[in-house]
């Protein structure tokens, strides 16, 4: 007996040990997260990536590809080799993605946290923030700035048919390069009313009619692909407007001290947050769960003007972390600024994106 006891506790020693190797392998696994770069994944970093990595001591690869994840996804599946685990995405691509398969369905109730108060995931996030294969974050706006010291004092522009006003405004013009933006604005610079702007670019002749309008600023217009561009460009009065994600110029304004000012109108609003690529469900969904509780969705919100995807994150909100400065008015959803917002339609998108993409093109090309 004693023989076994003793042989039985040297198994169970070894075994536990071996556990124990796994665990640490494990946890010391970087985690590979594709973002969007710049103060957004500097927000992601400071809310959950280094708290979660105190917590666990996994270590968060942060791959600033998001602007091509959805191809980055496709060419990773067809190839067998999955590298991405969690890919931060836009609604219209995550319905993409998970229509191809590209990424998994998700129980939002069994792998998300409740809010403090019990409530479900299902029942706690803003409406339109779970999809069949998505978990919305953040709410962040697509609005136009300019450098205010390259316009008087007493003429500066306000609305977005003054980014199309060369006369009265003039200068360059940086637009983000992809018609999803510029093919709302140019319809509700030319006087169409927000909610016929979707019905419109469904016809030839909205989609028609929205390029003939971006055709009158086209010769002044730099092309971005990279979030960094706008605010360098407007730094270096080399456009005096640029499109951008409305984080990108708080940061600007707030850090940098630039003399941007952001134009609210027609700020084309919408969602951005997580999906998980095919088959990393298990080595994602712990990650997944915590950065999207309501602690870490409020503490994000306090470092970039993007508001939480969670209604119970929403009351938790404090003052900017790095500045001390009130959020409130730099946040896409304070009332003055949410005035004349238009939604994204991402189940237009979805339908419409690879089509108008390539009408896009071609009128570029021209």
């Amino acid at each position: 007996m004693t023989k076994t006891f003793r042989k039985s506790a040297l198994t169970a020693a070894v075994m536990l040990s071996a556990t124990a190797v796994v665990s640490t392998a494990q946890a010391q696994q970087a985690l590979n997260v594709v973002s969007w770069g710049g103060a957004y994944t500097m927000s992601q970093e400071e809310a959950y990536s280094k708290p979660w990595t105190e917590q666990t001591g996994q270590r968060i690869v942060n791959i600033d590809r998001s602007a091509t994840g959805l191809a980055g996804l496709r060419a990773q599946v067809e190839a067998g080799n999955v590298t991405w685990d969690l890919v931060d995405m836009l609604p219209a691509d995550a319905k993409i993605a998970c229509a191809e398969g590209l990424i998994e369905v998700l129980d939002h109730d069994e792998l998300l946290s409740p809010a403090p108060d019990g409530t479900p995931a299902s029942e706690d996030f803003i409406p339109g923030a779970l999809d069949e294969c998505f978990v919305a974050t953040i709410v962040y706006s697509n609005i136009v700035a300019f450098n205010t010291e390259m316009f008087p004092a007493d003429k500066q522009p306000s609305t977005i048919a003054d980014v199309f006003d060369l006369e009265n405004f003039p200068g360059m013009r940086s637009l983000q390069r992809r018609p999803i933006n510029n093919l709302e604005w140019a319809l509700i610079a030319d006087g169409v009313d927000h909610d016929d702007v979707y019905d419109l670019l469904a016809t030839e002749e909205g989609v028609e009619r929205a390029l003939a309008k971006l055709d009158t600023i086209k010769d002044s217009v730099i092309w971005w692909s990279e979030g960094a561009q706008p605010p360098q460009l407007l730094a270096d009065k080399e456009v005096a407007f640029a499109s951008a994600y409305n984080g990108r110029i708080f940061d600007a304004q707030v850090n940098e001290n630039q003399p941007f000012e952001i134009i609210w109108d027609a700020q084309v609003f919408e969602l951005d947050g997580w999906v998980v690529p095919r088959g990393k469900l298990d080595v994602a969904k712990d990650f997944l769960r915590f950065s999207t509780d309501t602690e870490r969705n409020a503490a994000q919100a306090s470092y970039i003007s993007y508001g939480p995807a969670r209604m119970s994150a929403a009351a938790i909100v404090g003052n900017h972390i790095p500045t001390g400065i009130d959020m409130t008015p730099h946040m896409p959803t304070y009332e003055p600024n949410f005035a004349t917002a238009l939604p994204k339609d991402d189940d237009f998108w979805a339908d419409y994106q690879d089509e108008l993409n390539e009408r896009f093109d071609a009128w570029l090309a021209r």
